[in-house]
């Protein structure tokens, strides 16, 4: 264990040939808990355990960096239940706060204060969103020594006057990165600013940019920075491609059913996506086409999330299709595959959705599938991980030959047309011959092949007819969707312009 000053505080690096003398008994945790690590199995702690626990027993500020799925979470449970032996927690003054940022972390961190707290008598609070207040309210009355929660969720019950945080004696930021990402930096303030100055503050992450470092220096004081590995690394344990793809959707979801076919040791896998909506369109497409599949995303209710979850453990469920809320810290020790979607827009998420495979010293293997567009994240994950990543079956050369790519994101030509129609493709409408007269009434909505009007003049029905024989296909056609909306088919290309429905308005015959 090598230990050196660096920026006036110490940095402790911990390598794989120290770790591997070192036993629990080693790091001075109480009886009570070396017995129920012991009962879980463990007998030889992770490099990060090893690093951190001896200096947080000690009462250090601790910034811990390590790669996901190497024990970061047992690093601040183990030295805090040693330390909560001695004294009682009050009514709604809790002794210790974990933040974490999103609720399937937050409950994990307690099945582990329950686990490895089999031994001591400790109320602990679970404070997230999705649970009513009451049931809350009723576990920071009685006292809670571990409370664990995210910060929306507690500001809430503070604000309420439920809570008071004078009492904490060890505050630890799980994630550091996530956490103090803009958007979390004003409640993490909010939230320090009402716990007392004196308390032991503890950080972990896998990831800690520079910039992000310069933040939490606010909220450490003198602190003991264990490294473990670089930051950002990715385990040398799994093995990561780049699948060069097409940018249409349905093109992309038939590599990926490809891919899945053709992976013999795949027992189980998460799919990555960047947004909600690609997540169920994805879990859609499929559930159809026979697989075994889940969607995870953020949107969903606690209940049917957790639900989602244990299937997932316990095999009911072979691939998870999941938002970036599946990527941070979730125990899910034997995934052997994981598939992105889509390229992570932040490099730093791609170390810790690679992160849910290879964990615990298993292989795992990666797949991250890259349209053209999509080579600037790729460059900055390569540069973050300080590797290159070796292609599956053939570079974007190779998958954008005979340049369908290119025509793909070609404009359609709207040529001959007014302002504001949409395409016959799209189920608009061309204009008549040189007759001058109205435009022909189209036919079947969503018909590429049109013939156009052997009537004369005299012959076409007047407007309001019109209007009724063309809004009658479209409306007879959304009987036959679900719910009003296209089948999703993935043989064909998702419409462009407006989408499902063609208005009514864009159906009434041109005035001349």
């Amino acid at each position: 264990m090598e230990r050196h000053e660096t920026s006036g505080h110490l940095v402790t690096l911990v390598t794989e040939t120290t770790f591997s003398l070192i036993t629990f008994s080693d790091l001075g945790l109480s009886q009570k808990v070396l017995s129920a690590v012991q009962d879980a199995g463990y007998t030889i702690p992770t490099p990060i355990q090893a690093g951190a626990i001896p200096p947080a027993l000690a009462g250090r500020d601790i910034l811990g960096i390590a790669q996901t799925g190497t024990g970061k979470t047992a690093s601040f449970v183990l030295p805090m239940l040693t330390r909560l032996e001695k004294g009682r927690a009050r009514a709604r003054m809790p002794r210790t706060l974990i933040l974490e940022p999103t609720r399937e972390l937050a409950a994990q961190v307690q099945e582990n204060f329950i686990t490895y707290g089999k031994y001591h008598k400790l109320n602990i609070a679970l404070l997230i969103g999705g649970v009513s207040f009451e049931e809350q309210n009723r576990k920071l009355e009685r006292g809670a020594d571990v409370l664990i929660a995210t910060p929306g969720r507690l500001l809430d019950h503070q604000e309420r006057g439920k809570l008071l945080l004078t009492g904490v004696e060890i505050f630890v930021i799980d994630e550091a990165d996530r956490m103090l990402d803009m958007g979390f930096i004003p409640d993490i303030e909010r939230i320090a600013k009402l716990i007392p100055f004196t308390r032991q503050t503890l950080f972990f992450s896998a990831t800690m940019p520079a910039e992000i470092q310069r933040l939490s220096d606010g909220f450490l004081q003198n602190p003991e920075e264990v490294r473990v590995a670089p930051a950002a690394s990715a385990a040398t344990t799994v093995t990561q491609r780049v699948v060069a793809c097409k940018s249409k959707d349905f093109e992309k979801r038939a590599l990926l059913r490809d891919l899945i076919r053709e992976q013999d040791t795949l027992k189980n896998a998460i799919i990555f996506c960047n947004r909600k909506r690609d997540v169920s369109e994805l879990f859609r497409s499929l559930e159809r086409h026979g697989f075994s599949v889940g969607a995870l995303h953020g949107d969903m209710d606690q209940h049917s999330r957790t639900a989602m979850l244990q299937g997932f453990r316990d095999n009911k469920i072979q691939l998870l299709v999941a938002s970036d809320v599946a990527a941070r810290g979730l125990d899910l020790p034997d995934v052997s595959h994981v598939f992105n979607f889509d390229v992570p827009i932040h490099a730093e998420d791609y170390v810790h959705r690679i992160g849910r495979t290879g964990r615990a010293g298993r292989e795992g293997a990666s797949f991250t599938l890259v349209t053209s567009r999509e080579t600037k994240q790729l460059d900055a994950i390569e540069k973050l991980i300080n590797q290159k990543i070796a292609w599956h079956d053939g570079d974007l050369s190779s998958a954008n030959s005979g340049g369908s790519e290119e025509e793909a994101l070609k404009p359609k030509t709207r040529s001959n047309r007014s302002p504001g129609k949409s395409s016959g493709e799209s189920g608009g409408r061309k204009s008549s011959g040189a007759s001058g007269g109205r435009s022909s009434s189209s036919e079947s909505v969503g018909r590429s092949q049109r013939q156009p009007s052997k009537k004369t003049e005299e012959e076409r029905p007047e407007p309001v007819e019109m209007i009724k024989q063309q809004k009658s296909p479209a409306t007879n056609d959304n009987k036959n969707r679900r719910g009003g909306r296209r089948s999703d088919s993935d043989d064909s290309a998702s419409p462009v312009g407006f989408g499902d429905e063609i208005p009514a308005f864009m159906m009434i015959g041109e005035k001349r």
